[in-house]
């Protein structure tokens, strides 16, 4: 989709129509881009905050939640969350029975460094009765902890509301390096991953779009979108399939084969382990 800065009434109606026609299709599980309620590029810190929102009285969420219960299915999407003085770049994720949970940017990008605060709150995975779904924004693809961090925590699908831009050197018609990236995470956590990335140009900044859905394989099963057009991208997961096929061989399991006597097992982060 293509969200505009500082319209977050009519982003919020598009992102809900759009979302609406994935519904029709039978989604079960929708995921809209970063910061989609708000556009992207903002000129000033004030102008930040007043295209962003509470977490739990947030008119997207009001909005998100009454979807979700009418439809039955899981949205993520991404907003510009105001916590008392601090905003921070987000994702929340709302099912049928209201918010489900929320994850905050762990690698910021750019001049969001100037408007928002890093996340502070991990990687959470969420427990939902279609299976354990982990979130993750734009930059966060470019690191491989993580996906790892989420594949420890059992995560067996990882949603990433993004705004890619295009990356230095970048040869044209090639693909996103975040596609690559992300084919990457999946692959060797054996984790499915749905990317949903806005298209456009704001204030400058043009997208990458290119939003696709891969398979715990590591590949794609559903676009890459085009760069261009406001798209729909589908496809049916049995998320199972995450631990069901996570061996490739007789021998080989990529989160059985670590050396975790070589580093750490949970890479220094203070969260609980999960089968894998």
């Amino acid at each position: 989709m293509e969200p505009k800065v500082a319209e977050n009434a009519a982003n919020l109606a598009l992102a809900i129509g759009l979302a609406g026609q994935a519904a029709d299709r039978g989604a079960r599980l929708v995921v809209l881009p970063e910061l989609c309620t708000s556009g992207y590029v903002f000129r000033t810190k004030a102008e930040a905050r007043a295209g962003a929102e509470a977490l739990t009285d947030g008119p997207s969420l009001r909005a998100f939640e009454t979807f979700c219960r009418e439809r039955d299915l899981f949205v993520a999407f991404g907003f510009a969350e105001r916590d008392g003085e601090a905003l921070y770049n987000s994702a929340a994720l709302v099912g049928p029975g209201g918010l489900v949970g929320s994850y905050r940017k762990a690698h910021l990008w750019g001049e969001e460094n100037l408007f928002f605060e890093p996340g502070d709150r991990g990687f959470p995975v969420f427990q939902t009765a279609i299976g354990r779904i982990g979130m993750a924004i734009c930059y966060d693809v470019w690191f491989p902890e993580t996906f790892r961090l989420m594949a420890l925590q059992g995560a067996e699908i990882v949603c990433v509301p993004t705004n890619w831009v295009p990356m230095p050197d970048q040869p044209a018609g090639q693909l996103a390096m975040a596609n690559m990236l992300t084919m990457a995470g999946a692959h060797t956590n054996s984790v499915f991953v749905a990317c949903a990335d806005r298209i456009g140009t704001e204030r400058g900044q043009p997208f990458e779009g290119q939003s696709l859905i891969v398979g715990c394989n590591g590949w794609p099963v559903a676009g890459p979108a085009s760069r261009d057009r406001e798209e729909i991208v589908i496809a049916d997961l049995d998320l199972l399939d995450a631990r069901r096929k996570r061996a490739w061989n007789a021998f080989n399991q990529p989160l059985r084969d670590r050396r975790t006597d070589v580093y750490s097992e949970l890479l220094g982060a203070d969260i609980r382990r999960s089968w894998y």
